[in-house]
């Protein structure tokens, strides 16, 4: 009886497998793969293993069959697939900037247009902070910037390895009152330096620096609020680059404020353009025209015109100075201290003693 009940449903099964086939056929593939293993463990029940077995290799099998009979079109959708993948917008050949009329615009044209790259820079006229700069460069608002140079900062946007003053934005000259003039004076050593409290901008990389070295450091998330603030008494100096602390003065007017002509703050900061990610081919052309500019001497030959560095050597007096020197304990190892020609000789100064 047993035998004939199992033969009974052998051939149920055999019926069941020749009605049901039309419409896996014609099922998605996932929803044939789970239906088969559940009939494939029915039949089991009902008729034992080899029946199972062979029903489970029919669903292999039409599966293969279902896979088989749609190869002409899933092959033109992947192919349809891949073209759409390799087919990428075009690069804008125009690109945003916060740099403004100055020796990092001038200098940042000529590097694009040494690339060959035909890209043509369109200036934004929203002044921004460094923080925002960032922000913006990672949303792909703005496409280059240029900053002092931090580890942090090299790891979220696209550094161009070229120092666009050579280091002379290390060499700090003071912003100091004038009625501070013989205090200042008097400094000889570090020891003396750290007495004096300096005023920066919180979202400068120079603040993180005299931090680092000891130095007591009040900030402002407003650059402009320093000037106030140092005619108040909040803090004693304010350090800008020797290439630009005069014009800042002059932006900045106060008859109570003078630069200090005895102190110069020395650390290796250099500035960079910073690309923003999204950007990539852009960061190669301005290091390919920069390149090119080093190489053939008119880098330094615009930098020393536009710049007046002559007149500036002359004026600061760096030599005749006391030099505080401060460490960069942030100062990332892809750094090119090794390369002389990007650099000027003031590091090498001893200054008086």
């Amino acid at each position: 009886m047993a035998i004939h009940l199992t033969a009974a449903m052998r051939v149920i099964a055999t019926g069941m497998t020749s009605v049901i086939r039309p419409v896996f056929t014609l099922t998605p593939v996932l929803i044939i793969t789970q239906r088969a293993v559940c009939l494939s463990s029915f039949i089991l029940a009902l008729t034992g293993l080899s029946t199972a077995a062979s029903f489970t290799v029919f669903a292999a099998d039409t599966v293969s069959s279902h896979f088989a009979a749609n190869s002409n079109s899933n092959s033109k959708s992947d192919a349809i697939k891949s073209d759409a993948s390799n087919t990428r917008p075009p690069i804008s050949k125009t690109i945003v900037t916060t740099i403004q009329q100055t020796w990092q615009l001038n200098l940042l044209k000529e590097a694009l247009r040494r690339s060959d790259s035909g890209y043509q820079v369109q200036q934004m006229s929203t002044q921004m902070n460094q923080k925002r700069k960032v922000e913006e460069a990672l949303a792909g608002t703005v496409d280059v910037f240029w900053s002092m140079t931090s580890k942090e900062l090299e790891e979220t946007v696209l550094p161009v390895r070229i120092p666009l003053f050579k280091g002379l934005l290390g060499n700090r000259l003071l912003i100091i009152r004038k009625a501070d003039e013989a205090r200042f004076a008097k400094v000889k050593t570090m020891a003396d330096f750290r007495q004096l409290k300096a005023g920066q901008n919180r979202y400068w990389p120079d603040a993180a620096i005299l931090e680092a070295n000891g130095l007591p450091v009040v900030t402002s998330y407003q650059y402009t609020n320093l000037y106030p603030m140092l005619e108040g008494g909040r803090f004693d100096y304010l350090a800008l680059g020797a290439q630009e602390i005069g014009e800042e003065l002059a932006n900045h007017p106060d008859p109570a404020l003078k630069v200090d002509s005895h102190i110069l703050l020395q650390y290796r900061s250099p500035a960079y353009f910073f690309v923003s990610p999204k950007r990539p081919e852009l960061a190669a052309a301005i290091l390919t025209g920069l390149e090119s500019m080093v190489s053939d001497g008119s880098f330094d030959e615009m930098f020393n015109r536009e710049l007046k560095i002559e007149q500036l050597y002359r004026e600061a007096k760096f030599e005749q100075r006391v030099i505080i020197r401060l460490d960069t304990p942030d100062l990332s190892p892809l750094t090119p201290i090794e390369r002389k020609e990007l650099w000027l000789d003031l590091f090498s100064m001893q200054g008086t003693k």
